[in-house]
């Protein structure tokens, strides 16, 4: 690939870390999350979503 089809091509080129793998299916900051869900259950969602 070139430089000059890269900067025509419509999709992005994101080259993903495989050491991301180890965090698949784990919850990093449950903390947050708890607090994310009890606000949307409060507030729910916005029109549109």
């Amino acid at each position: 690939m070139n430089l000059k089809s890269i900067n025509e091509n419509k999709i992005p080129i994101v080259k993903i870390d495989k050491k991301l793998e180890r965090f698949r299916g784990r919850t990093l900051f449950p903390e947050k999350l708890q607090k994310t869900n009890e606000i949307l259950a409060r507030v729910g969602l916005p029109k549109g979503v």
